[in-house]
């Protein structure tokens, strides 16, 4: 078997359409404090088009949903996962026309004039029967598990200008140049790390949807957003790809911060090492990894959370712990602390809530002032943004940092 020349090419042609949306206003807000929010929004589709279907008028429930827990929660930057990439970026702009900036049961619209959105590695074929079930067609035989490409992408929003000719990706990356790369093995052979052939690892990339460092400008300092959004550990079998996966996506961002550990890395420029130590930054996404509970390696998460270079600024809620309570099930016995949950799981019978989703600032240039996690109890009028199966919004809750610049 080997990748079809017409993917390969499309994969590349996908790289170099990175999209920063224009501006719709020049005047970042004047304010001490800058939020920082990452949210799994669920703005993710079954078929390539249907987003921008939805999108396309305001009567979207599910959108609207996901708009107005933006719009009460007013995050000056945030990153939105699973949101489906559209090249020509009409489904960012649809939804900041049509929703983020009408004003929703009270919560008053929102504005970000700044956008970033780039290709994912979500839905590229690889021509690979990777899953090894006889077919190289399926979802699960993408660079990163999707039906289409693009499904389950990124988008940054935000007040202030992005950097957009200094923005790094690493959707190419591949798995095997991580030195030290937890690559899965296959149980029934006796050679190691040999699940995917050396032909497969050729091309086979780290990154389940990507990367990216995305400078954004707060008067005259840069706070620079990475963003990603690791496979679930789950969904594999004994050689653990997925697991294995996920925990090297986390890495791949402790190495970016970490002086001297970077320079292996390269990004879809041909750019090479990790970010600058004297540079801030603000690690975001859905990580797909609970410190204690659910499916994740053990250790995966705390690879940034016992990093030296960063802050845990502990988001919590009243709502997760209520929930865990009144959902028991997998809950019951987990190790982690509900109060920090940020994802509400199936509960029989597992995984249960987990902490998934992080905003993670860097000890230097950045003092947290406040964090939280928008999870309301049920007496909360705000509770049918979050709601319980099938949520109104996500299964995921946004989380947010509030942080000054020092």
């Amino acid at each position: 078997m080997k990748i079809l020349t017409s993917v390969a090419l499309a994969a590349a042609a996908l790289t170099l359409t990175a999209t920063q949306l224009p501006a719709a206003q020049a005047a970042p807000p004047a304010t001490p404090e800058i939020r920082f929010a990452t949210y799994n929004a669920s703005l993710n589709r079954n078929n390539a088009g249907d987003l921008v279907r939805d999108l396309a008028t305001p009567n979207n429930a599910q959108a609207a949903a996901v708009a107005e827990t933006i719009q009460r929660n007013r995050p000056d930057v945030v990153l939105l996962n699973e949101f489906d990439y559209v090249a020509d970026g009409s489904a960012v702009d649809l939804f900041r026309t049509n929703y983020l900036q009408v004003a929703h049961n009270g919560a008053a619209a929102i504005d970000y004039p700044y956008a970033y959105t780039a290709p994912v590695n979500t839905g590229v074929p690889t021509g690979y029967d990777l899953n090894r079930n006889g077919s190289t067609t399926d979802a699960d035989d993408a660079y990163g598990f999707g039906f289409f490409p693009g499904q389950y992408g990124m988008v940054v929003l935000s007040k202030y200008p992005i950097a957009a000719d200094q923005v790094r990706t690493f959707q190419n990356f591949l798995w095997r140049d991580m030195p030290g790369a937890r690559l899965p093995d296959d149980p029934a052979t006796p050679a190691p790390a040999d699940w995917y052939s050396p032909e497969i690892l050729a091309h086979f990339r780290l990154s389940s949807k990507s990367h990216w460092d995305v400078p954004v400008r707060i008067g005259r300092d840069t706070v620079h957003v990475l963003a990603s959004h690791p496979t679930p550990p789950s969904f594999d079998g004994p050689e653990q790809r997925n697991k294995l996966r996920n925990a090297d996506e986390i890495r791949f961002w402790a190495d970016y911060i970490t002086p001297g550990q970077g320079r292996y890395i390269y990004d879809d420029r041909g750019g090479r090492g990790g970010l600058n130590p004297s540079q801030s930054f603000v690690i975001m996404g859905d990580q797909n990894s609970d410190p204690h509970d659910g499916d994740s390696a053990p250790g995966a998460i705390q690879q940034l959370l016992d990093n030296k270079r960063l802050v845990d600024p502990l988001p919590t809620s009243a709502g997760g712990p209520e929930a865990a309570a009144l959902q028991g099930g997998a809950n019951a016995t987990q190790l982690s602390d509900p109060t920090y949950d940020t994802a509400d799981f199936a509960d029989t019978p597992r995984p249960g809530n987990l902490r998934a989703d992080y905003v993670l600032p860097s000890r230097k240039g950045l003092q947290a002032s406040g964090a939280g996690v928008f999870w309301p109890t049920k007496a909360d009028p705000l509770s049918r943004l979050t709601g319980e199966y099938p949520f109104p919004a996500s299964d995921h809750r946004l989380v947010w940092v509030d942080l000054r610049l020092s």
